[in-house]
C-alpha cells in the first residue's frame, strides 16, 4: 500500500468520527499530517492506539467510497523522532515574527472573529483583506475550481471573482486596531488599494493610526471593475513608483507593494516600487484566467478573473526569482505568495529569498488548522538538517540558478530502473514511445520495460510518469 496515496483519500473531516471512536489516539490528525507532508512524524498521534482502537476508527470512517485503511497506514509509519525543535522566529521589515506563516489578503481574513481564530491557531500574522474607499458589491457565485481526475473537494486550481473588503472603511480599521490590541505579539498588516493619490495616503495613514505593523499596497487585483485600480496599476511601473512614493512619504511603518503576475517582466514595476523606497515586495497576486465549469457563470454570463492554488506555485517562484536576482534591487525583502499548501512549498519560497510567506487557497480548502503542519514540517526539516535559525535558509538555493545558455550540455543522466518496485503497467514505455525518444520497449512476457541505451537522451519523462516510483536517476556521465 502507498501510504500517501491512501491517506490522501481522507476527507479531512471536521470533528472526525474516526478519532472520536479511537480511545488511544487521534488517527484523523495522523492522516492530516501525512497529507501535508509530515509522514515522518505522523505516528506521534497514534502511538498509543491498540489494534482495537484502530479497527473502531476504521469502522467509523464515513468515506463515500470505502473506509480509509487506517490500520495498514499506521503499521507502515516510521517511529516519530523525539527531540527539541528550533524556533521559527524571523525578522521581516525589521519586525520580529514568531513564524513566517501569514494569511494572505483574501476571503480567509475578512472580519475580527476569523482572524482571531487564525492567530490563536498559530499563524504568525495577517495581511488583512484589502481595504478601499469604493463601494464593493460582489457577484454570486464567485468561485470555481479545476479538479484532478474528477475528484471533487480536492482542487489543484482555484478561480475567484472576489474583489476587496465589503466592510465600511472605519469598520475594517477598527477591526485591525482591536486585533493588534488583543494579539500584540502577532503581526497585523493592512492591505489597501486607492484610486488616486489622496486615497492611497489617507488609507495608509489610517492603517498607521490603527496600530498596524505595516501596510501592503495592492497593485495587482485582476478583477477590479473600477478604472485605475488593481492590476491595471501594477502593470505600469510609473504609477507603481508614484503611489509607493506617496505612501512612503506619508507613514513611518513599512510599506509593502504587492506585484501582479499579469505582466511579461515583473521586475519593471518591482523596480519602480524599489526606487520609491519600498521596504519589501509581496508577489504574486492571482493570475488572470478563464474557467468554463458549471459554477463559473453569473446570471448566464462569464468573465475572466484570478487563478490561484497549487497549480500557480511554479509561476510565483519564477517571478520571485526574477526580482531577487535583479542586480539593481538590493537590500529589499520579499513576501512569497502563490500555491503554498505544505511546509515544503513554503520552504521553496524561503530558499529563493523570501522571509515571509502568505497562504490563501489552501486555507479556503482545508482551514486554518494547516498551520500546525506548516510549523511542524519546517521545524523538523531544520532539525534534520542542523539549521538553528530560519534566516539561514533565506536565499540558500539562489547560487544554484543559471541562465539556460549556461547549463551543462555535455553530460547525461540516464534513468535507473528498480524491477522490484515495477508493477508492469507499461506507462513509461507508452510515454517514451509517443512523447519521448523511443528508448523503452515493453516486454510482454516479463511485463517490464526494456531499456535501449543508445536512444535515450536522459529527458526523464519515464521517471515522471511512473506511478510507483520505480524509476530514479543514475549518476551523471559524459555523453557518448
Amino acid at each position: 500500500m502507498h501510504v500517501l496515496e491512501e491517506a490522501s483519500r481522507c476527507l479531512l473531516c471536521a470533528d472526525a468520527l474516526c478519532s472520536k471512536a479511537c480511545k488511544g489516539g487521534d488517527p484523523a490528525r495522523a492522516l492530516r499530517a501525512i497529507r501535508f507532508d509530515n509522514q515522518a512524524i505522523a505516528r506521534k498521534w497514534v502511538s498509543g492506539c491498540t489494534e482495537e482502537d484502530l479497527e473502531a476508527a476504521e469502522k467509523a470512517c464515513i468515506h463515500y467510497d470505502f473506509p480509509i485503511r487506517i490500520r495498514e497506514i499506521v503499521k507502515a509509519l516510521p517511529e516519530a523522532p523525539s527531540r527539541p525543535l528550533p524556533s521559527l522566529e524571523i525578522d521581516f521589515c525589521g519586525i520580529r515574527c514568531e513564524n513566517p506563516f501569514f494569511l494572505a489578503s483574501s476571503a480567509v481574513c475578512t472580519n475580527y472573529e476569523m482572524v482571531a481564530r487564525a492567530l490563536e491557531a498559530g499563524w504568525g500574522g495577517v495581511f488583512y483583506k484589502t481595504i478601499c474607499m469604493q463601494e464593493i458589491k460582489e457577484v454570486s457565485p464567485r468561485f470555481d475550481a479545476v479538479y484532478g481526475s474528477g475528484k471533487k473537494g480536492d482542487f489543484y486550481g482555484f478561480r475567484n471573482m472576489e474583489q476587496l473588503s465589503e466592510n465600511p472603511v472605519d469598520m475594517d480599521f477598527d477591526i485591525l486596531r482591536r486585533l493588534k490590541q488583543n494579539y500584540p505579539s502577532k503581526i497585523i498588516i493592512a492591505s489597501i488599494m486607492g484610486q488616486k493619490e489622496e486615497e492611497w495616503i489617507e488609507l495608509a495613514k489610517m492603517a498607521q493610526e490603527a496600530g498596524c505593523d505595516a501596510v501592503e499596497l495592492t497593485f495587482s487585483c485582476p478583477q477590479m471593475r473600477e478604472a485605475g485600480m488593481g492590476s491595471d496599476v501594477g502593470q505600469d511601473p510609473e504609477l507603481v513608483t508614484f503611489f509607493t512614493a506617496y505612501v512612503k512619504r506619508s507613514v513611518s511603518i513599512p510599506v509593502i507593494p504587492k506585484m501582479t503576475p499579469n505582466i511579461a517582466h515583473i521586475s519593471g514595476p518591482a523596480m519602480g516600487a524599489y526606487f520609491a523606497g519600498a521596504d519589501a515586495i509581496s508577489a504574486i497576486n492571482t493570475i488572470k484566467s478563464i474557467t468554463m465549469g458549471d459554477g463559473s457563470e453569473v446570471s448566464g454570463y462569464q468573465t475572466g478573473s484570478g487563478y490561484s492554488g497549487r497549480a500557480v506555485k511554479p509561476i510565483a517562484l519564477r517571478h520571485i526569482l526574477s526580482m531577487v536576482l535583479n542586480p539593481m534591487m538590493k537590500n529589499i525583502e520579499y513576501s512569497g505568495v502563490g500555491g503554498i499548501e505544505t511546509w515544503r512549498d513554503a520552504l521553496e519560497f524561503i530558499q529563493l529569498g523570501c522571509r515571509n510567506v502568505q497562504v490563501c487557497t489552501a486555507v479556503m480548502q482545508y482551514g486554518y488548522r494547516i498551520i500546525e503542519d506548516l510549523i511542524l514540517g519546517l521545524q523538523n526539516y531544520m532539525a534534520d538538517n542542523g539549521v538553528e535559525h530560519l534566516s539561514d535558509l533565506v536565499g540558500e538555493r539562489l547560487p544554484l540558478f543559471r541562465l539556460p545558455a549556461d547549463l551543462d550540455r555535455s553530460t547525461i543522466v540516464y534513468p535507473k530502473f528498480d524491477t522490484s518496485k515495477c508493477i508492469g503497467c507499461g506507462r513509461c514505455t507508452i510515454s517514451c514511445a509517443d512523447g519521448g525518444h523511443q528508448a523503452l520497449v515493453f516486454n510482454e512476457e516479463t511485463r517490464r520495460p526494456q531499456f535501449i541505451g543508445p536512444k535515450c537522451v536522459g529527458c526523464h519523462l519515464c521517471r515522471l510518469v511512473c506511478p510507483v516510483g520505480a524509476i530514479s536517476s543514475a549518476k551523471r556521465v559524459k555523453k557518448p
